[in-house]
């Protein structure tokens, strides 16, 4: 899952280096956080105009999620 989120949001970014995903513990409802970073300059670029980007990013993972049986929540930081 981490793979697929670093390489759709270096996908869309200009600075690739400063791509980084976090991960924090399941919650108790067994939810997993992602948590994206990117530079400053391409924050832009991964939330979209109205935030479209940024929620068809986060419609993709929790795609994926289900595929594997997982539950999880994607910020963008």
């Amino acid at each position: 899952m981490e793979e697929l989120l670093l390489a759709v949001a270096r996908g869309l970014v200009d600075n690739k280096d400063a791509v980084k995903v976090t991960v924090d513990p399941a919650r108790e409802d067994g939810t997993v956080v992602y948590h994206l970073g990117v530079a400053e300059e391409d924050m832009g670029r991964v939330i979209g105009k109205q935030g479209r980007i940024a929620k068809a990013i986060r419609v993709v993972m929790r795609a994926a999620a289900v595929r594997q049986g997982e539950k999880i929540a994607v910020e963008i930081d």
